[in-house]
């Protein structure tokens, strides 16, 4: 299992749509083959920056996930609402403390 991390960077004026339409489809992304867990994150300091963290279970589910209709119907929407190119990275957990 590996963790995907993405940064988001939103029009100010655009983060409400972003957020509704995250919760519309968020259901549907973490129940997508292979994703284990998913969470949404913003920024402390600057609230038009937001994060996503999912797991997945191997590299071919995320490219599944990637190349899913559901993926295009996401993407579509969201990337229109950005003000600043995401950045993503893949990692793996090393240490996990509760």
């Amino acid at each position: 299992m590996f963790v995907r991390i993405v940064k988001l960077s939103f029009h100010e004026e655009n983060i409400p749509a972003f957020l509704e339409n995250f919760e519309l489809m968020k259901d549907q992304i973490r129940n997508a083959p292979g994703n284990r867990f998913l969470e949404l994150y913003q920024d402390k300091n600057n609230k038009s920056i937001f994060f996503t963290y999912s797991y997945w279970e191997t590299e071919t589910d995320l490219e599944n996930y990637r190349n899913s209709g559901l993926f295009d119907t996401v993407w579509t929407f969201t990337k229109q609402l950005f003000n600043a190119k995401p950045e993503a990275w893949s990692v793996d957990k090393l240490v996990s403390l509760q």
